[in-house]
């Protein structure tokens, strides 16, 4: 080897010293930090870190069971509706209304597996590599990221929160997989589409249906369908009503994916798909709320469904009822009509004082079904909040004596002489005749004082003669009187049987008297009106009541009161309905003081009973007290045959549909034949004197029960026991000669109920 060779021979060693490779050829030895990196040891770091996920993994899959529904889960609203179907009210802390899925038609379920999840039916629950990039892009900072299943956004929604830490994606996780072996799939599909929010303040596909396209979820179709499914991605960008036109092309390209998927899964036929057009939304409408006659309404509604289904308030305020009420929606826009035309715009509060004391209620009843069919419980519920149409505060005053001659007919009871009452029994009506037979002193004047002499019951019934019911209630028994007026649907609990009775010093609301006068017009066989028609929850079944009971009173008695009635109508106060094409019978009825006005009244197909109550105007000294009407709308008095009557007849003819005739079974009353002139002899007066010595007059008898009004009222404050003004001298035309004289202003002895 020559010099040359050896140098080029060191300068190799060199080298190879240089890079740490031994100079025989071996491997160099590894130094610093690449000591530790080896494929060997990188792969072995990675299988023991997975070995140790999958055992966390399974620590964690025993250790998380799957949790109770979260609270904001399983609220729901309180839908009220008319007999329609069109929606009165929905009431509640969140606007959900849970469906079953078998509500919803199928291809608008498929909707939401071909917009969210195309293998819901064939996965397990969960989409690791979605979880996984959630996880990712949660630790990494970038926030929201979908990817999940149906199964684990029902999860999120249900069993969890919308927070965005690692925790809850794991649980998530977790709970997914336990979901989806515990439940069928359309189990986790239904409570996806009820517990989603879908913008517009609308929880679950019901709400969200009524709330996008003004229908029930089991009436949409697949291209609304399509929207709502679409809508879940962004719910306020994607509202169309209000998207820009970016969020527009987006919406629409994300409704026309949904329907493309439905095609490749074999959900909707292609030629089909071809036909689809893109079903825009309503404009957004406020949520129906309690205003005007709605409040009345759902109050009546939710305590009816309350006690037929024994519920507590925090049971059926837990949501998820359905209530479909007998109110039909065009008959109650009647009712309203008939009251602002015949009394609220008649009555200037400003103009004159007595307007602002003035509050009306109504009931309306299908006699045949019991069904009540319109109700008005005042002039705004937001604002006057107790229901007029079921408040019992108020005298029924006159319109309680045709239960007294029920009572008579029903019991076949006799005057003191022994003569049969009917129709066409004489009495005397004379203004403060003591009546004989009693144990309690009364001598009740008539209207304005005004004798009548000698008159049948017929003419008694027709002018509203009070000397003539006092004694009959006494001749019968006032035992057998309120017995009878219990019968009839009166309550009459705990009533003392005294005279005063007769003079209708009890409360009683319109509903109660409209169910009354139904029974009557029912031939006797007992209506109960019920607002409600049926209930509907997913979890619990309520049975209501059937509004027609037994027969209470003989058919001939009922008939024989309609047939009587018909001349209050045709020649006595109640003259305002009379009608030349329609039967009409009817009462009415002004208690004391004119406190209250009341005229209830029938067709064959229809009962209305209107009231009208005099209380205190808000913000006055005598706020919420009862009060007289006296001079209210211009008139010295508000009697029956005045607002009340003229209230009735605007409604009833205008809903009663075509015209009706009383099916009698009867052989007296106005109805049948003209009454008999009244003989000139006086009848015999029984032998038995009063147990009572002491002389009759005008004024209540010391001994009576306690003079106080019944205190329930509106607010805090109880009616006004002082009268007011002194009755006018001028009457209108057809007076209603009731009851306004001084007597117990509370006879009864107890407080007044709503």
């Amino acid at each position: 080897m020559g010099r040359a060779e050896e140098r080029q021979a060191r300068q190799r060693g060199a080298r190879r010293a240089s890079r740490g490779r031994p100079a025989g050829g071996g491997k160099p030895k590894r130094t610093g930090i690449r000591r530790f990196f080896t494929l060997k040891k990188i792969l072995g770091t990675f299988f023991g870190l997975c070995l140790l996920g999958m055992l966390a993994f399974v620590v964690l899959y025993m250790v998380v069971d799957v949790p109770e529904g979260n609270a904001a889960a399983k609220l729901q609203s309180n839908v009220y509706k008319y007999k329609n179907g069109k929606v009165i009210a929905r009431t509640g802390e969140l606007n959900r209304e849970v469906v079953d899925l078998e509500k919803v038609p199928k291809d608008v379920q498929r909707t939401f597996v071909a917009a969210e999840n195309k293998s819901f039916y064939k996965d397990k629950g969960v989409d690791f590599k979605g979880t996984a990039r959630g996880l990712i892009n949660t630790v990494s900072g970038k926030g929201k990221q979908g990817g999940s299943t149906i199964t684990q956004q029902y999860v999120k929604n249900y069993y969890l929160t919308s927070e965005q830490t690692v925790t809850r994606k794991l649980k998530e996780l977790v709970i997914s997989l336990k979901v989806d072996q515990k439940k069928s799939k359309d189990d986790i599909l239904a409570g996806y589409i009820n517990t989603s929010y879908y913008g517009r303040g609308a929880y679950g596909i019901q709400a969200a249906a009524q709330a996008y396209y003004n229908v029930d979820a089991e009436e949409l179709n697949v291209t609304q369908g399509a929207y709502l499914a679409a809508l879940l991605q962004a719910p306020s960008q994607y509202d169309w009503t209000s998207a820009t036109d970016a969020s527009k092309k987006l919406v629409k390209a994300r409704w026309n994916y949904v329907l493309d998927n439905m095609v490749e899964e074999g959900w909707l036929a292609a030629s089909e798909r071809e036909g689809l057009k893109f079903d825009k939304p309503e404009a957004p409408k406020a949520a129906p709320g309690l205003e005007g006659q709605a409040g009345y309404l759902v109050k009546e509604a939710k305590a009816e469904v309350m006690k037929a289904g024994h519920l507590s308030e925090e049971q059926f305020d837990a949501g998820g009822y359905t209530i479909t009420l007998n109110i039909d929606q065009k008959k109650q826009k009647q009712l309203e009509k008939a009251v602002d035309k015949k009394l609220n715009d008649q009555l200037d509060p400003d103009k004159r004082k007595a307007d602002a004391r003035v509050q009306a209620g109504a009931a309306s009843v299908d006699p045949k079904t019991g069904k009540v069919l319109a109700m008005y419980g005042g002039q705004d519920y937001v604002k006057h909040y107790t229901n007029n149409a079921t408040r019992r505060d108020y005298q029924p005053a006159s319109t309680f004596k045709p239960l007294i001659l029920a009572a008579a007919l029903e019991k076949s009871a006799t005057t003191q002489s022994g003569q049969p009452i009917t129709a066409n029994t004489i009495y005397d009506g004379t203004s403060e005749r003591p009546v004989k037979g009693s144990d309690v002193a009364f001598a009740p004047p008539n209207e304005d004082d005004k004798s009548y002499g000698q008159v049948n019951v017929q003419k008694a019934m027709n002018k509203s003669i009070n000397s003539v019911f006092a004694q009959m209630g006494v001749d019968v028994g006032m035992d057998d009187v309120l017995e009878t007026a219990g019968k009839l649907g009166m309550d009459v609990e705990d009533l003392p049987a005294v005279p005063a009775q007769t003079l209708g010093t009890m409360g009683a609301s319109p509903l109660e008297m409209a169910g009354v006068y139904a029974t009557l017009d029912n031939h006797g066989k007992k209506v109960t009106p019920a607002v409600v028609a049926s209930v509907e929850h997913k979890d619990r079944t309520i049975e209501l009541p059937d509004p027609i009971g037994e027969k209470v009173v003989e058919r001939g008695t009922a008939d024989s009161i309609t047939s009587v009635l018909t001349g209050v109508v045709d020649d006595g106060t109640g003259s305002a309905v009379r009608s030349p094409v329609q039967d009409v019978a009817g009462k009415t009825g002004t208690s004391d003081d004119n406190k209250s006005a009341w005229f209830v009244g029938y067709t064959p197909k229809l009962v209305t009973s209107v009231g009208l109550f005099g209380e205190g105007a808000a913000g006055t000294a005598e706020e919420s007290k009862q009060v007289s009407m006296k001079g209210a709308g211009g008139l010295p008095r508000v009697d029956g045959g005045s607002f009340p009557a003229q209230i009735w007849a605007a409604y009833t003819f205008d809903a009663m549909g075509s015209p009706s005739k009383f099916d009698l079974d009867t052989s007296m009353g106005a109805a049948i034949a003209p009454p008999p002139d009244p003989t000139t002899q006086a009848p015999q007066e029984p032998t038995d004197e009063p147990s009572e010595t002491k002389d009759p007059t005008t004024k209540p008898p010391t001994d009576d029960p306690t003079t106080d009004k019944p205190t329930e009222t509106p607010t805090t404050e109880p009616p006004s026991d002082d009268p007011t003004t002194d009755p006018p001298t001028e009457e209108p035309d057809e007076p209603d000669p009731t009851d306004s004289i001084e007597i117990p202003e509370n006879p009864n002895g107890r407080p007044g109920r709503d």
